[in-house]
């Protein structure tokens, strides 16, 4: 396929009319009259060999093929967005931007909080949104880094992108204070056979695989997609949770739980911020990764992030 033999209005166009499933709510969005998106309709239609949108009783359906197009459209035009958002010059202070992040709930609780604690007093016209990690970090890492700024996530789960490395961290476990089960140090037995809380997308945490490979299978009791929420379903039960140290250090106190360390030589965790290349020459970007870096050198001290000049 060559892009240059293609008309990129009619990606907009192919978005609105898959999106809306209405020719005329499509044209309205994207301020074409109706006889013009009807064109474009026809065209696009023209393209794939196919109907794309198929009238059923009062309302028009997506084909097969429109149903797929549908997702990888809407990534094609975030990503256009992005590559013609690109600036040569960014002005942190001046400018209005906003950031999105996938993350998970513990990323944003250690490291995503100081980040914008630091950007809130550095940069005041910049936004940082933060998105749950969803299952498209493993089935599609390419289309999900296209569509956003960044992903925090630690090594060992993704390869083949630009990444900056922020700071480490070390695995333990909770059980409950009063768990009767569990003496002084936490033993392989009682990981086997005590019941366990895990996080649902175990992909964020690669020490989990560790356990399969010392023979242990976790009986997991609850699963739960937040790292934060571990704690109180270990709390006055029998239940046992592999959680992060420096999340585990600030719930301290906050739930009645032991933290205790793993019987085996557990793997470190390293956080990186990790972006699609499309994003590496721009300098909003450049900003950001910047910041990042600072502010990951900061948490690894556990001291506040100050300015610096750029790297």
């Amino acid at each position: 396929m060559n892009l240059a033999s293609l008309d990129l209005n009619l990606v907009v166009a192919l978005r609105a009319l898959l999106e809306e499933r209405n020719v005329t709510k499509a044209g309205r969005r994207i301020g074409l009259s109706q006889p013009a998106m009807s064109a474009a309709l026809a065209r696009l239609r023209h393209h794939f060999d196919d109907d794309l949108l198929v009238r059923v009783g009062a309302h028009y359906e997506l084909t097969t093929l429109g149903l797929a197009l549908l997702a990888r459209t809407a990534t094609a035009c975030d990503l256009l967005e992005r590559v013609f958002a690109s600036q040569v010059d960014f002005d942190p202070a001046r400018e209005e931007h906003e950031f999105t992040l996938v993350a998970s709930d513990y990323a944003v609780a250690v490291f995503g909080a100081e980040l914008a604690r630091t950007i809130h007093a550095e940069a005041p016209g910049i936004r940082l949104r933060f998105k749950q990690a969803s299952t498209e970090i493993i089935e599609d890492t390419a289309t999900l880094l296209s569509s956003v700024d960044g992903l925090l996530m630690p090594h060992g789960i993704i390869r083949g992108f630009p990444a900056v490395d922020l700071y480490r961290d070390s695995w333990v476990y909770l059980v409950a204070d009063d768990n009767p089960d569990v003496g002084e140090e936490l033993t392989l037995d009682d990981l086997a056979r005590l019941p366990w809380v895990t996080y649902q997308r175990t992909y964020d945490a690669p020490a989990a695989r560790q356990i399969g490979m010392l023979g242990i299978e976790p009986r997991v009791e609850v699963s739960v997609d937040s790292f934060g929420l571990m704690p109180q379903l270990v709390a006055g039960t029998r239940r046992v949770a592999l959680v992060q140290r420096r999340l585990a250090e600030q719930l301290g106190g906050l739930v009645p739980v032991r933290v205790m360390e793993p019987p085996y030589d557990a793997v470190p965790l390293q956080e990186a911020l990790w972006w699609h290349p499309v994003h590496t020459h721009d300098a909003a970007h450049i900003w950001l990764r910047e910041t990042a870096a600072r502010v990951g050198e900061a948490v690894k001290d556990d001291r506040p992030a100050v300015s610096s000049s750029p790297i």
